[in-house]
């Protein structure tokens, strides 16, 4: 099992339509999450300064592979086009980051 940590931040305006979105994500997207063996999956948000954090644990054993099946996913495509104007990169991602992986410096069990 592999521990995932991303941040990213919200458009300040957009921020209470990301809690709505969220807090009724839609039945395939969960499903598609499922198959692409993520497993206790968590988004964080920290205000005012709209910070998102996510957290979740890859079971699977190709994780490009899982991702790549998610991002070729029609109704995924279709809910990144919903949340993606909601959110903005920081300040510091490379040209082609959106949520960007963060170093796993420490665990406890």
């Amino acid at each position: 099992m592999q521990r995932i940590g991303m941040v990213l931040t919200l458009n300040a305006e957009k921020v209470a339509e990301y809690k709505r979105l969220h807090a009724d994500v839609w039945p395939e997207i969960l499903d598609m999450i499922r198959k692409c063996n993520i497993r206790n999956y968590t988004i964080f948000l920290r205000e005012p300064e709209n910070l998102l954090f996510s957290y979740y644990e890859y079971t699977g054993d190709d994780y490009e592979a899982d991702m790549a099946k998610m991002a070729a996913d029609p109704k995924t495509q279709e809910w990144w086009s919903v949340c993606m104007p909601c959110q903005k990169p920081l300040e510091t991602a490379k040209e082609d980051e959106w949520w960007i992986e963060m170093e796993d410096v420490f665990h406890l069990d």
